[in-house]
Formats: C-alpha cells, sequence, structure tokens
C-alpha cells in the first residue's frame, strides 16, 4: 500500500473519529433536554415509567397554570426586558468611551469588569438594605433596578469589544464632511453597532431571566419570578417532577428564541467590519 493510500485512510478514521465524538456531545447535551420534555407531556402518575411516550397528556400544564406560574412567567418579562433597557444606553456609552478614549485607563477598566466578578452572595444583602431604604422591596422596578446595575459592567466589555471593531476611519470621514463627533457617534457608529447593541441586550436578558439568589431574597409570592416560583414547587410529598419539568419547558423557550436571534446578530457583528 502507498504512503498516499496510508494517509487518506488515516485521515478518513480521524474525520470518522471526530463525528463520533461530536456526536457523542450532542447526545450528552440533548438527553437532558429530551429526558425533561418528556416527563412534562406524560402524566405525573408515568414519569419514571418505561418508554419515551407511553401516555401524552397536559395535566403538568394545567397543573402548572392553575398557580402563581404565569404571573411569575409575566414578572420574569418585565424584569428581563426592564433591565436590558435601563442598562444598555449606559453600557453603550461607556463601551465607546473605553474603546475611543480610553476612559479611566485600564485600572478604571478593569474595575469595572471586577465588579462582575464579586460573588452574588456577598452583594444581595447589601442590595436588600437599600431597596428596603428606598421602600423597592418585593418590587418589579426595584428588582430590575437591581439586575440592570449587575448586569452593566458585562455588557459594558462586550460593547466596548465591538466599538473596538469599528474602523476609527469612519468617524473621521464623518467630520471630515462636517459632522461633530456627537453625530458622527448617532449617525456612523451607531448603525454599524447595532448587531453588537442587539447581543448584548439579548445576552443581559438571558442574565436576568435566569438570575435566582437576588430574585429569591428580594422579591416576594406577588413578584416572584419563574426561577424562584420552579423553586417553589414542593410540597409535601415532594417536588411535584412533573410540574417542575413543564416549567422547566416553558422557561427554555424565550432562551431558545433568543439564542437564534443573538447567533444571527453576533455573526453579522463580527463580520461587518470586515465587509466594510
Amino acid at each position: 500500500m502507498s504512503f498516499a493510500g496510508m494517509g487518506g485512510r488515516r485521515g478518513r478514521v480521524t474525520q470518522a473519529g471526530l463525528h463520533l465524538g461530536l456526536i457523542v456531545a450532542c447526545l450528552a447535551v440533548l438527553m437532558p433536554i429530551v429526558w425533561v420534555t418528556r416527563v412534562a407531556v406524560v402524566p405525573a402518575s408515568m414519569s419514571y415509567s418505561p418508554g419515551l411516550l407511553p401516555q401524552v397528556s397536559s395535566e403538568n400544564f394545567e397543573a402548572l397554570f392553575a398557580g402563581r406560574f404565569p404571573r411569575s412567567y409575566l414578572n420574569s418579562l418585565i424584569v428581563a426586558a426592564g433591565s436590558v433597557i435601563l442598562a444598555m444606553p449606559f453600557a453603550v456609552t461607556l463601551g465607546y468611551a473605553f474603546a475611543r478614549f480610553g476612559t479611566a485607563g485600564r485600572v478604571g477598566r478593569f474595575s469595572v469588569l471586577a465588579t462582575q466578578m464579586l460573588p452574588p452572595v456577598a452583594l444581595v444583602l447589601p442590595a436588600f438594605a437599600i431597596l428596603r431604604s428606598l421602600h423597592l422591596t418585593d418590587s418589579l422596578f426595584g428588582l430590575t433596578l437591581v439586575y440592570a446595575a449587575l448586569n452593566l459592567p458585562f455588557l459594558t466589555w462586550i460593547m466596548m469589544g465591538f466599538f473596538r471593531g469599528i474602523p476609527v476611519d469612519l468617524e473621521w470621514a464623518a467630520m471630515t464632511d462636517g459632522a461633530t463627533a456627537a453625530q458622527a457617534f448617532r449617525i456612523v457608529v451607531l448603525p454599524t453597532a447595532l448587531p453588537g447593541i442587539a447581543a448584548a441586550g439579548v445576552l443581559g436578558f438571558i442574565l436576568s431571566w435566569n438570575e435566582f439568589l437576588f430574585a429569591l431574597v428580594l422579591s416576594g409570592p406577588r413578584t416572584a419570578t419563574i426561577p424562584v416560583a420552579l423553586a417553589g414547587l414542593q410540597t409535601s410529598n415532594g417536588v411535584q417532577i412533573g410540574t417542575v419539568a413543564a416549567g422547566v419547558v416553558l422557561a427554555v423557550l424565550p432562551l431558545i428564541v433568543a439564542s437564534r436571534f443573538i447567533q444571527r446578530f453576533i455573526v453579522e457583528g463580527l463580520t461587518f467590519g470586515a465587509v466594510k
């Protein structure tokens, strides 16, 4: 057998091994999702029965909507969307200042990111004390403010990376044509950075949607979000596994849509500079 034939055979074996590894990795990721979906759509008495779908039923979803879950779902939507709306204007302006002017120096920029590295348990009690002094505990507005503050450093660094990818020559060309620096930012930079703004906004929405500790401490029965509502599905007889699975399926749906959305905008943001 020639060396070329041996090399081609070895390459095919390597490629087959890579594909097999990817298939195993995909199955490892998908199996928990399949199992949760299966438990959600079968009666609670058949949650551990053999077979993929021994009997399809909406029993778990009906039990879920009979309680406070719809209210918690709406609370999560309001808080997650509100925190993004509050945080993004600050993230955009800070990210632009860091990227273009080096505002605050390296130490200042790192300090902004370092606040994101603090453990949440070290921040939840001060946040509770501040909100209590402002009479904002057990309120959606107070939780929205906290989430916006928590996500701001992360969103700022994301926007700083996108602004660094936009050629500064575009702004110089606009100012050469008579635009001021503010007009160049508004007319040239912001439209160019829209994919990055959209991607950062979706990431901020996901972070707020999944947050549990602050929602547990700062909210009450009326303002509980989805993670707190799912944690509360526990009775004296144990965890209502079917109802929890139904809640997880519904909670994941917006994240699946957001993931698809953010994938498209991240690709656009990364390739836009190269195309220009």
